[in-house]
This record gives C-alpha cells, sequence and structure tokens, in this order.
C-alpha cells in the first residue's frame, strides 16, 4: 500500500508487481442543481477528481446510486446516470456497472479505478519550502448553490458556477506532465483552507497566500457579506480557525468564501518555483478555469496558513 489512511489524501493507492500503482477513490452527493443530468455530470466530475489529484488516469468507473423510486419518477434517475456516462466518456473511461439502493433522497456518484507508474503517485504530503501554490478553479460553488435555492443568484452567475462544477480536471492534470509536482490534492468539501491546512500538516510546512490572486466567482462575497452561504462554511472556518493568521485588511466576507465547501473544485498544486512559470503557461495553454499563483510554501511558523492582502 502507497497511499492508506496515513494523511488526508484523496485516493488510495497499491504498487503492483509491474511497477504500475492501482488508484481507488469513492466519492457521492447529493444534488446541488434541479437539472438531473447536470447533477449526473457534477457528481462524476467531482469522484473522477480524485484520480487526478493523485497524479493517476482514470481506467474504469462503478456507479453508485441512492435513489426514491416509489416517489420520483426513473426517467430523472436515467438522466442521471446519462450525465455520468458524458463525464465519464470525456474522461475517456466507461462505466462497467455499480450498485443502488432505495433511498429517501437522490445521492450519485462513482468509484473510480485509475492508474499511475508508482515512482510517481503524487500525495498532498510532500510540499517543500519554496515551492509556489496553484490553483484551477475558482472558488464559490457551495456559496452560489446555497443561494440558487433562495432565487438570490443571476441566471448568468448560475450558468458559471454549473460550467464550474461539470469541468473535469482532465486538462489541468495532463498538464503537468514532465512537471515535478511536489504536493497535490483538490478542493472540495472542507474548502481552498481545510485542504491546504491537510497539505501543510502532512508536509509540516506553512504557506502564505495572497488573497487577491485567489479566483473566486461572482457574486459570491456579496452573498456571504449577507450571510447567505452554506453550513458547511461555518463548519470549515471553525476547523482552520486556530492554524490560520489573517491579514487584519482582509474583510469577513472574504474569509468566508475562501472557507467555502466546494463541489467538484479545482487541483490545488505545489510546485518548485523553477517550473511555475511554465505550469502557469501550461494551465492556460490547456484552458484550465483558472491558472492563478495563490502563494508560496514556507518554513513552518506559529501557524500552518497565513492569508495576506
Amino acid at each position: 500500500m502507497l497511499v492508506g489512511t496515513s494523511t488526508a489524501d484523496d485516493a488510495a493507492a497499491y504498487r503492483l508487481d509491474d511497477g504500475q500503482a492501482i488508484i481507488q477513490t469513492v466519492d457521492f452527493i447529493t444534488p446541488i442543481v434541479d437539472d438531473p443530468f447536470e447533477f449526473g455530470r457534477i457528481a462524476a466530475a467531482n469522484s473522477l477528481s480524485d484520480v487526478y489529484a493523485m497524479g493517476g488516469r482514470p481506467l474504469f468507473a462503478l456507479n453508485i446510486v441512492c435513489f426514491p423510486s416509489r416517489q420520483v419518477a426513473l426517467e430523472v434517475l436515467g438522466e442521471i446516470l446519462r450525465g455520468g456516462v458524458d463525464a465519464a466518456r470525456e474522461a475517456g473511461i466507461e462505466i462497467v456497472g455499480g450498485h443502488s439502493v432505495e433511498d429517501s433522497e437522490p445521492k450519485y456518484g462513482l468509484i473510480v479505478t485509475g492508474i499511475a507508474p508508482a515512482d510517481q503517485v503524487i500525495t498532498n504530503a510532500g510540499a517543500q519550502v519554496g515551492d509556489v501554490l496553484f490553483l484551477t478553479k475558482p472558488l464559490g460553488s457551495g456559496i452560489l448553490t446555497t443561494a440558487m435555492k433562495k432565487n438570490r443568484v443571476s441566471d448568468t452567475t448560475v450558468s458559471e458556477v454549473i460550467r464550474v462544477m461539470r469541468t473535469l480536471n482532465k486538462s489541468a492534470a495532463e498538464a503537468l506532465a514532465g512537471i515535478e509536482v511536489h504536493a497535490m490534492t483538490d478542493v472540495t468539501g472542507f474548502g481552498l483552507l481545510g485542504h491546504l491546512l491537510e497539505m501543510m500538516h502532512g508536509a509540516r510546512k506553512t504557506a502564505r497566500l495572497q488573497v487577491g490572486s485567489i479566483p473566486i466567482l461572482p457574486e459570491v462575497v456579496e452573498l456571504a457579506a449577507e450571510k447567505v452561504y452554506p453550513g458547511g462554511a461555518s463548519r470549515n472556518r471553525k476547523r482552520t480557525e486556530d492554524h490560520v493568521q489573517w491579514s487584519a485588511a482582509i474583510e469577513e466576507a472574504l474569509r468566508v468564501a475562501i472557507n467555502d465547501p466546494q463541489t467538484s473544485g479545482g487541483l490545488l498544486i505545489a510546485v518548485p518555483a523553477a517550473d511555475a512559470e511554465g505550469l502557469r503557461e501550461r494551465l492556460e495553454q490547456a484552458g484550465t478555469l483558472a491558472a492563478a499563483r495563490i502563494g508560496e510554501v514556507v518554513e513552518p511558523d506559529e501557524r500552518s496558513i497565513y492569508v495576506e492582502t
């Protein structure tokens, strides 16, 4: 076992006899958008992300489904599954089966099996002093999907957050070929600061973030200022707060936004400073939703994360 439960990594990795490693993960979520096809697509993208975050290439997947078939038409389930297939085919894989149970609320995701050279599996614990931190998608999906339930978001922003969540991290992962990556994870339920905190704890280092460099979706900070955000943002804030030093000038709404739980978020990547400009160019050429240089890794300090203006 190369990667198990000793760190807070995205998936398990198991060494095979031929120098390859099998990567496996499971993830499923409740509906966050009304359209069942888009829900299926987003859930599948979210599941696939864990393999990309460890430097792997997906091989195949299995469905995991909970569905209230006595209350909701099976055609809805068909659309959810169709969305999952759409994402899987973009990833270049097939969904080859799965399992379903009757439940009071729909839930959907994938068990994904991937592969990578055993000596190239990337964990979230290898960041080194001097590394530059990159983020490949903007933040704010948790706040925006919460606001969507209250009809507090413009149609333009609704379309944009769905586009962000349904986008695979495939192109970002492929852009890393030939780049020395010391650590990587994807930003999901624990928010940017929560996943960065895991990365810094694993490496026993400290991160310094430049808040103005962190990409955030439209309307997010304004909604957070109006206290429209999910409970997960508050829980994340409570979990990270003792480990974070904020610049006094950073407003409360922005602090909430950086703790916002994400669905199908971007990759958080730590690379040597010498590779930073090359990675930025590659990410931009690959058309990733962000190619944001958001901070750096420094010697361990009193706090694990410093968020600066």
